[in-house]
């Protein structure tokens, strides 16, 4: 790869890299895994870099390299989805607001949901993704996104017993 590809991946990708890591530590059973998986995600970027379309989204392209990765390492380890993290206060970033008291019982809740809606709501809601960038980066219809984005708000609420709770996480 010549030197202007290098300093045009370093410019567009590289920033990523601590959104890549903050969502894989979020995906994985540790921060070891997390860190190996973020590592191969810019390691597989970086090799695949001549396919990356200039003036399309990195960030998303990026993140659709993770979540083929962790979806790739799961199955091969024979199970769809790791057990729930362990984490501490710090590790998980709903973007709760601060009017929220109750903020354990909302991680315990959205810790109970199945990993494809903890996904969509860490994507759409945490890392900001549009309908049709979450459309393009799970290689699913926008019409399905929006029904998973919707469904997984409405687990959430069941498991909160609060409408008001979820209402302010949208």
């Amino acid at each position: 790869m010549n030197s202007s590809r290098k300093s045009e991946f370093e410019r567009i990708a590289m920033i990523h890299r601590d959104h890549l890591l903050r969502f894989a530590v979020k995906v994985s059973t540790d921060r070891f895994r997390a860190e190996d998986l973020a590592q191969e995600t810019l390691l597989s970027a970086w090799s695949n870099f001549h396919q990356f379309q200039p003036g399309t989204n990195c960030r998303a392209w990026l993140f659709k390299i993770l979540v083929n990765l962790r979806n790739k390492r799961s199955s091969s380890e024979g199970s769809r989805s790791e057990p729930p993290l362990s984490v501490n206060h710090q590790q998980i970033d709903l973007a709760v607001p601060e009017n929220i008291s109750h903020a354990t019982e909302v991680r315990a809740a959205f810790e109970s949901l199945s990993e494809e809606h903890r996904d969509i709501l860490r994507l759409g809601l945490v890392e900001g993704f549009s309908v049709k960038e979450l459309a393009g980066l799970l290689a699913i219809p926008p019409g399905t996104v929006m029904s998973r984005l919707s469904r997984a708000r409405a687990r959430l609420r069941t498991a909160l017993g609060s409408r008001s709770m979820v209402e302010d996480l949208q």
